[in-house]
């Protein structure tokens, strides 16, 4: 590889071929940018990750309560969950990770927050599909306790609820879906979704047939390379 591109990681996997690179931007001074792609998506850049970081800080935002259990779905390269254990409130911290190859590469610090992940003792990295833990509610998503209920779950996996990795994952949108994972939940819990989309009214409707109460915040951030303006959706939905 060049100097400016590496291919840290490649590996087949059940939804396609999986790679971790990092590249030196000359715009940005050298600084490196990790990047993931699986298949022709492209599943996550550090250059873009304020909506990762937002979808912590406005899901456990919305709770007042302390020693906070919280899941997180999908680990990427680690911002949801690295920002949901700066929260201090948080006890308990299970990430839930499909794909083994993401996993070890926290493990093995091949991405920068890695370590801090994997060796803070409030974490554990779970490798599993989220959406069939979802289904199952007897077992939920902490394997050491099974049936426990969380006062959050964050959800970072697809990107959008209409635009999914796999076909399969649809069902997880539907009112059924999402019925589910609410069960997963404390009286009064959070459920936050990431989308690479502007809101969708629509969709909020959909959740808040499901929860008490849902809203969609738009998070803006500035493209480092173009210095324009771009923008995810986190949706906040709480159970009664």
């Amino acid at each position: 590889m060049g100097l400016n591109y590496e291919e840290l990681d490649y590996r087949k996997t059940p939804l396609g071929d999986l790679m971790l690179r990092r590249r030196r931007s000359v715009q940005l001074q050298g600084s490196d940018i990790y990047e993931v792609k699986l298949g022709d998506h492209f599943l996550m850049s550090s250059l873009f990750h304020e909506s990762e970081v937002q979808l912590s800080r406005l899901g456990l935002g919305m709770l007042e309560e302390q020693d906070l259990d919280v899941v997180v779905g999908g680990l990427g390269l680690g911002y949801t969950a690295v920002t949901a254990l700066e929260d201090k409130r948080v006890t308990s911290l299970v990430v839930v990770e499909f794909m083994e190859g993401v996993i070890q590469w926290h493990q093995t610090g091949l991405v920068p927050l890695g370590k801090t992940i994997a060796t803070d003792p409030r974490s554990r990295l779970v490798q599993g599909d989220f959406f069939a833990l979802s289904r199952d509610l007897s077992k939920g998503f902490d394997p050491d306790h099974p049936g426990k209920k969380q006062d959050a779950i964050l959800l970072d996996i697809d990107h959008t609820p209409t635009h999914v990795l796999h076909q399969t994952n649809k069902r997880f949108y539907t009112q059924k879906g999402l019925g589910e994972v609410a069960e997963h939940l404390k009286p009064g819990g959070i459920f936050a979704l990431w989308s690479d989309s502007e809101p969708d009214p629509a969709f909020t409707r959909h959740l808040g047939k499901v929860f008490a109460s849902a809203e969609a915040r738009m998070v803006r951030f500035k493209n480092p390379l173009t210095g324009k303006s771009c923008g995810n959706t986190v949706y906040l939905a709480r159970v009664a």
